[in-house]
């Protein structure tokens, strides 16, 4: 579904990444792991158009993407659930929700509102409450909803547990799991090494704009220098 090749990007006159190329099949979660300033989320913005390509290509379904502004990456089907959330504090949950529908023009959007406060009923719950006035986790559900609500083919999460309490962690994680189990392809940057690798089939290890690692969640988590860096072992 997504293939990305020998790709380079920076800010000014630095290189951050120094030709990185991975893969994402359809229906797989595949996740991105490294320390900060690694370059993964460097990466996510040259994918969604955020950040220009100084050199190599990033295709989807076959086609390249390469340099297309952000609107019209989320219109291919490719949608990214930002670290930090970047909700709109001062709408309602509702109207968040609805926000990450506006590409579409189709008549099944309140469907699909219905799907997303029976998958989060705190959203149903908190439905016309302001979303700045939310917990952080609460915030990072209607964050993922929003997401969703584009019917995306693939989906990217930033660093979804950032800040987020272990029990709320674990939570998200179960939900991109769950949102995995319904046929989104998930490419997923996250500092929870365990977290992500549980979730993966497929990962990378990313060290200083490079990667330098990949193989399955499975073999990931037992290499022992990813052992020995994230795992604390």
């Amino acid at each position: 579904m997504l293939k990305v090749e020998n790709l380079r990007a920076g800010y000014g006159k630095t290189d951050i990444l120094h030709g990185i190329s991975f893969e994402v099949h359809a229906g797989q979660c595949v996740t991105l792991i490294g320390a900060n300033g690694a370059g993964k989320s460097t990466a996510l913005r040259c994918l969604t158009g955020l950040l220009p390509v100084r050199c190599g290509k990033v295709l989807f379904e076959g086609e390249e993407i390469s340099g297309l502004p952000g609107h019209k990456i989320v219109r291919r089907g490719i949608t990214m659930c930002p670290e930090g959330r970047q909700i709109f504090p001062e709408m309602s949950v509702l109207e968040n929700l609805k926000m990450g529908a506006h590409i579409r023009r189709d008549s099944e959007q309140q469907v699909d509102l219905e799907r997303m406060m029976d998958m989060f009923p705190v959203l149903r719950k908190r439905a016309m409450q302001m979303a700045g006035t939310l917990s952080g986790g609460e915030q990072e559900m209607l964050a993922i909803g929003r997401a969703l609500m584009s019917r995306p083919k693939l989906c990217i999460f930033d660093e979804p547990s950032l800040g987020l309490a272990p029990k709320i962690v674990q939570e998200v994680g179960e939900t991109i799991a769950r949102i995995k189990e319904t046929g989104t392809t998930i490419l997923l940057v996250e500092q929870n090494a365990r977290m992500a690798l549980g979730l993966a089939d497929q990962a990378y290890l990313f060290e200083a704009g490079e990667i330098v690692l990949r193989g399955t969640g499975k073999e990931l988590m037992a290499h022992p220098e990813v052992s020995n860096a994230y795992l604390g072992h």
